[in-house]
């Protein structure tokens, strides 16, 4: 290794999701993951449409902004490119219980998880896969 200059990289700030409805989806990632809205940019997407950046109980970010009009392909976990995003809880069985209150669509069991722990693949309001993961 050389002893070039290195970038001061620190971490992802946020994925971004395009979104059908940017305001329903927003609210199904506060309503459903405790998400709160950040800030709002009236016009940032295409066309002059709303974006929302989304604030997690632990600061990092999550952007909801408008689709453009490529149709929604079908996708599993394992379509080439971004597959899903995992949201960490504390415990699974817990956030399984209040979620299955809030109406979550669950699309599969309890698996162990890559690198340890356990996780649980769903769907968010449009459809798009996320997890529910605890680590050890």
């Amino acid at each position: 290794m050389d002893n070039t200059e290195k970038l001061n990289f620190t971490g992802i700030d946020h994925p971004a999701i395009a979104a059908d409805d940017v305001e329903r989806l927003s609210n199904w990632y506060c309503d459903m993951l405790g998400y709160e809205k950040w800030f709002h940019h009236p016009t940032g997407g295409p066309q002059g449409q709303p974006v929302w950046m989304l604030r997690a109980p632990d600061g990092t970010l999550l952007e909801v902004m408008p689709k453009d009009s490529t149709l929604r392909q079908e996708r599993t976990t394992w379509t080439p490119g971004w597959s899903h995003i995992a949201f960490r809880v504390r415990n699974l069985e817990e956030a399984i219980r209040i979620l299955d209150q809030k109406g979550i669509q669950w699309t599969g069991n309890v698996i162990n998880a890559i690198g340890g722990g356990k996780v649980r693949n769903a769907l968010d309001g449009e459809g798009n896969m996320i997890q529910i993961l605890e680590r050890g």
